[in-house]
């Protein structure tokens, strides 16, 4: 079989004339009958008669008496062994399905380089149906269909008949975006990315450019997940007209983010922007990443508040300030604060929310944060559970972020972002 060779699949009904079309049209070097057997009921024969039925066989017409055709092969002077019958159940969706899912995958590997179009004018509503479903999960088949003028809604004029392609390019895009794009429920971008990455380009310009906005964001978002924010404002930067108005509440402040600002309403958001992560983390499953994520946020509050109440880096503290506070130095002879330690330090050096927050909390902090002592990314050998997670999370919500919104409306950050979508944007 040459390259520029094709396969036709047809579904055989009662009418044997728009088979006959499709194949003089196509004059195709292999063909596939779907037929259907006796049925079990009545015992009346299938349409594989049509097609496999001796002598005369075929009505021309199905009001005639008797056949006066031969079957539809001698018709279309088919050569054998450049034809086949595959017989599938009459009404049976699930059946027909699979058995033609089987016959393209053959016939694929059977015939790597030939053109396969499934043509599904004839045969029951169960064979159409099933036909297009399998031919729409496979990107390389073709689908089309005999049409021609029509005087009523039954059937098409004799002699006007025509093989013509299915335009489908909209619904196969669609389920196999839809998948994709689902994961976006869960945080998923990375693995949206890469699925619709792999998909064939579209060739129609409106249909490719909703695919390539859908990759795009995804790359986008997932960056933003790992804490690339300029890799994120980079991808969407081009679509800035569309990101402004699908996602009002998030790019202004990715540039804010991205930007790299060392001020102190920066840093808050970017605090702020880790919270958000270490629940999308939860959603996923993951609570030992996630409690990771908030022992930081607890941490990174802290030195945030020193740094910019008192102008202390928690990695370099002054020598009088951590000997007060009992802290030792390092190899190097520095000072540094961990967690407690740096939160000990806003309870004695600074006034207001935060140091009031330590001072009612303390307690509740140091049990939450044996949940991540235990850990497996921590000091422990145990996973994280999920109630282990809400208790802590819960306390974070009822306790903490109250403060941290209060501290980021002192910086002028007092409507921060919220969760990144879970949700592909309608256009």
């Amino acid at each position: 079989m040459t390259s520029s060779a094709s396969i036709l699949f047809v579904t055989v009904g009662g009418s044997h004339q728009p088979i006959v079309t499709a194949i003089r049209a196509l004059r195709p070097a292999h063909v596939v009958f779907f037929c259907t057997g006796k049925d079990p009921a009545t015992d009346r024969p299938g349409s594989c008669a049509q097609v496999e039925g001796k002598g005369l066989c075929v009505k021309a017409h199905p009001a005639d008496e008797r056949p006066t055709l031969p079957n539809i092969p001698a018709q279309c002077e088919l050569v054998p062994g450049t034809w086949e019958v595959v017989s599938v159940p009459a009404d049976d969706l699930d059946g027909c399905y699979q058995a033609m899912r089987r016959e393209f995958e053959q016939n694929a590997a059977r015939f790597p380089d030939a053109q396969r179009i499934a043509d599904y004018t004839g045969g029951t509503k169960t064979m159409t149906s099933a036909l297009v479903l399998a031919a729409l999960e496979d990107a390389d088949i073709t689908l089309q269909l005999v049409s021609g003028a029509r005087a009523d809604l039954i059937k098409v004029r004799e002699g006007t008949q025509a093989a013509v392609p299915a335009v489908v390019d909209v619904i196969r895009l669609e389920r196999e975006m839809a998948p994709l794009l689902a994961v976006w429920g869960r945080y998923a971008w990375d693995e949206a990315a890469a699925g619709l990455s792999a998909l064939r380009t579209p060739a129609n310009a409106s249909l490719r450019a909703h695919w390539q906005r859908a990759r795009d964001f995804s790359r986008a978002f997932a960056a933003w997940d790992r804490f690339d924010h300029a890799g994120a404002l980079e991808t969407l930067r081009a679509y800035e007209p569309i990101v402004t108005r699908a996602f009002p509440g998030h790019y202004p402040q990715l540039k804010l983010l991205a930007g790299g600002g060392a001020d102190s309403r920066t840093e808050g958001l970017r605090i702020w922007d880790l919270w958000l992560n270490a629940k999308r983390r939860a959603v996923a499953g993951r609570h030992d990443d996630a409690v990771a994520r908030a022992y930081r946020l607890l941490e990174w509050t802290a030195q945030w508040i020193l740094r910019k109440e008192r102008g202390w880096n928690t990695d370099a503290l002054p020598a009088d300030i951590a000997r007060e506070a009992d802290l030792a130095p390092d190899r190097e002879g520095r000072y540094q604060a961990a967690l407690f330690a740096a939160w000990s330090l806003v309870e004695r050096h600074v006034e207001g929310a935060a140091a009031r927050f330590i001072r009612e909390e303390r307690s509740a902090m140091l049990d939450h944060l044996q949940r991540r002592n235990h850990s497996i990314l921590a000091h422990g050998f145990a996973p994280v559970s999920r109630p282990d997670w809400e208790a802590f999370s819960g306390w974070i919500e009822a306790r903490f972020e109250p403060l941290l919104r209060e501290l980021l409306k002192a910086v002028g950050a007092g409507n921060p972002f919220g969760q990144l979508p879970d949700r592909f944007p309608e256009f």
